[in-house]
């Protein structure tokens, strides 16, 4: 197939190109950098160096390409991951004014399938219980994690709602392994090792991860499976209380010390806390049968859960 990957250099961009061509997809990676563009002509992909934020070069770059499929992978992660909360309105804005510019560009161009990342980890579901597919993200989550899930709401409606293609959601859990935050050397490991991270209150909330290499796959697999929206998420949702004293321990960091939630607020705000004590895991059901998804155990679980 023709296949057009906005968003196509990063943690998951990338090596999903190079999955995509290696199963002789002609591929079309968009970027914004002349390092980018090196990384994609590597791999064997088109080159389009784009700004997502400028419709009329996203129509025509579309156009140009006249794919089959498109992918919207595009994220706006800061390199400190302290500043998760801060980068927000920049994913919103990206998310809003980016992910319009896309579908503009996919129904003028008559796209026949459009795959959207979105949210694992912000699903709303009754505590102890955990989201399936059926899910709404957490719209009532506080400051700017509301005001993105309200944003990627919509935009997954307009993906699934389409009478022009096929739309695909992939909700992806927090990513782990090569290139990403969560793996020995990186960064969230470095916070761990300067003994910089905290379990809030009692660390209650359910967190799901995915391997980057399981996520790429059901990705891949979404271009042919029946569309819909589907969780990647792996088997092993965890509270913080017990993953952040495994991950710990898993690359040899201190075990994090709690935090009260009232100081947890005045140093780091609501956002923060909701995090800790509000994220609910999600099930993959759907996914292992229709994308035959098979995530590996959680790295870390192994150690002393």
């Amino acid at each position: 197939m023709n296949i057009f990957v906005a968003g196509a250099t990063g943690a998951v961009g990338l090596p999903l190109v190079r999955a995509l061509c290696a199963r002789g997809h002609e591929v079309t990676g968009t970027t914004r950098t002349g390092s980018g563009a090196d990384a994609l002509r590597e791999v064997g992909a088109n080159v389009c160096v784009l700004d997502a934020f400028n419709r009329v070069e996203v129509i025509d770059a579309v156009a140009a390409a006249a794919p089959d499929v498109m992918i919207d992978q595009l994220t706006w992660l800061p390199a400190n991951p302290a500043d998760i909360v801060k980068s927000l309105p920049n994913d919103t804005r990206l998310h809003k004014e980016g992910g319009d510019n896309l579908l503009a560009a996919a129904e003028a161009a008559g796209v026949a399938r459009y795959i959207l990342q979105s949210r694992g980890f912000f699903l709303d579901a009754p505590f102890g219980k955990l989201a399936d597919e059926t899910a709404r993200l957490r719209y009532t989550a506080p400051g700017p994690i509301g005001e993105n899930t309200r944003v990627i709401g919509a935009y997954e409606d307009r993906v699934l709602d389409s009478t022009v293609f096929q739309g695909v959601v992939l909700r992806y859990g927090f990513f782990y392994g090569p290139g990403t935050w969560y793996r020995p050397e990186g960064a969230i490991a470095q916070q761990f090792r300067r003994g910089e991270a905290r379990i809030i209150g009692d660390g209650q909330g359910v967190w799901s991860f995915v391997h980057i290499d399981d996520a790429i796959s059901a990705t891949v697999a979404a271009v042919t499976a029946d569309p819909g929206t589907y969780n990647i998420v792996d088997d092993n949702p965890l509270p913080v209380s017990k993953w952040m004293p495994a991950f710990a321990r898993w690359i040899g960091a201190p075990v994090p010390a709690q935090l009260s939630i009232e100081d947890a607020v005045s140093m780091s705000g609501e956002e923060a806390v909701f995090y800790h004590m509000q994220l609910t895991g999600a099930s993959n059901i759907r996914a292992k049968e229709n994308l035959g998804f098979r995530p590996r155990d959680l790295l870390w679980a192994r150690e002393g859960l």
